[in-house]
């Protein structure tokens, strides 16, 4: 693809993707200049430059919280509007930090800001040398644009205190949390962003057409894989696992206690039960759910891991085993990196898995594929599907030779695993009741 058709795309799948996930405000260009006007001159918030903020609490031995925010989201907006209103619960809290505000990724050092990029608002909290302390996120707030519940955020804001109180001889507990090393310093610097972006937002032209997006930082690490011909790994695939994946719900007004264990899964499995409170998985103590989500995106296939919890007064530890195979349990369509795989590999479908109800009425047995696309792409390279042939509709039965039962994800990940940009995988529809073969592009 041609650098200039490729900046397109990029930004069509940057907008695309906060469209059709995240409603967003109508004026995107005034929402993000009306909150540098509001903030730039806080005396709370430092506004975008988060390296003078570690500095800042090097300087003064307070711990640095750093937001993270794409303001023209709607997603995490009563979330985001209830953290910086003054006078709230988190207050007394936040006076303990050294807060700072940034609401772009095209200069984060991704050597140390590695969290969960499809989230609209994320926090991480560091000691002024950098040590990560934990991270904040909630797909709660995701999905619920009008939600403004902050007992989570007050329970992370606590821990980190009391984690940044045993610093540095609790160092080791950390050394878990910490990123891992990254193939690009900065955003602007992967192959599918640099020269299209600079590091610096261009608030004398167009602001928003020159911000990278925090999932624009996955898209473009799925393209690089793809662009060199190389196997997406697995936590790119399936990035930052959240903890109903093994089958574990947590309550949404705590750090991380146990709502509810879904019979027959791993959680259950390691006999974790409602009522518990975790204080850590595999050694590392826990802020919130996004710490918990963070020792599963970077667990293998398989491995055991161990949980500590409290239950009725009590601590122990119990063992979660993770199987092969682990990860695909969830759809993750409500993320907005999956459109640009659905372009990758989808050719521009959406799919959805038939019920058993709708399987029954259309005589097809429970463990066989039955994908039926919802959707199909119209424009540019999301219309790739459509010009293959396939249609709205169609049910997808067989994909080069296999039938068994998946999910639209498992299936994009396979197909991203086993095909390359350029090879074709064969399908079988149903159309009307009739079966077809048809060839589905890979790009």
């Amino acid at each position: 693809m041609n650098a200039p058709r490729l900046k397109v795309v990029l930004w069509l799948l940057g907008l695309s993707g906060c469209l059709l996930n995240a409603e967003t405000v109508k004026d995107r260009e005034g929402s993000v200049r009306d909150d540098k006007a509001k903030l730039e001159d806080s005396e709370r918030w430092i506004y975008g430059d988060y390296r003078a903020a570690l500095a800042k609490g090097k300087d003064t031995g307070k711990p640095v919280m750093v937001t993270l925010r794409c303001v023209p989201c709607l997603a995490c907006a009563g979330f985001d509007a209830e953290v910086l209103r003054e006078r709230t619960e988190l207050t007394p809290l936040l006076d303990q930090f050294i807060c700072v505000r940034v609401i772009n990724a095209n200069d984060l050092d991704l050597s140390m800001f590695q969290f969960d990029y499809d989230l609209s608002f994320s926090a991480l909290f560091f000691n002024g040398d950098g040590t990560l302390y934990g991270r904040f996120g909630s797909w709660t707030h995701q999905e619920d644009s009008g939600n403004k519940a902050t007992q989570s955020m007050k329970e992370a804001l606590e821990a980190v205190l009391a984690l940044h109180k045993g610093y540095p001889a609790n160092r080791a507990a950390l050394a878990g949390k910490q990123p891992v090393a990254s193939p690009y310093r900065t955003p602007v610097r992967i192959p599918a962003l640099a020269g299209k972006f600079s590091p610096e937002l261009d608030w004398n032209g167009q602001v928003v057409k020159s911000c990278v997006h925090c999932h624009q930082v996955g898209d473009a690490m799925r393209l690089d894989y793809r662009s060199k011909r190389q196997s997406i790994p697995e936590e790119w695939l399936f990035p930052f696992p959240q903890p109903e994946t093994i089958g574990l719900h947590l309550a949404e007004d705590a750090r991380a206690r146990v709502a509810s264990v879904d019979s027959g899964t791993i959680a259950a499995g390691a006999g974790l039960k409602a009522g518990d409170e975790i204080l850590s998985l595999a050694g590392q103590p826990l802020v919130s759910v996004a710490d918990f989500s963070w020792v599963l995106h970077r667990a293998p296939a398989t491995r055991t891991l161990p949980v500590v919890v409290r239950r009725n007064g009590s601590e122990g530890t119990l063992q979660i085993r993770l199987t092969e195979g682990w990860r695909e349990h969830p759809d993750g369509t409500k993320r907005v990196g999956t459109w640009p795989m659905r372009m990758m590999a989808l050719g521009g479908l959406k799919l959805e898995d038939l019920d058993d109800e709708a399987r029954a009425r259309r005589k097809i047995a429970p463990g066989r594929l039955a994908l039926e696309a919802v959707h199909v792409g119209q424009y540019n390279q999301h219309a790739a599907a459509k010009r293959a042939g396939f249609r709205k509709g169609d049910l997808l039965v067989q994909v080069d030779g296999a039938n068994k039962r998946m999910t639209e994800n498992q299936l994009i990940a396979s197909l991203l695993r086993d095909r390359q940009k350029g090879e074709k995988a064969r399908v079988t529809v149903l159309r009307n009741g009739r079966e077809l073969e048809l060839q589905l592009p890979m790009q």
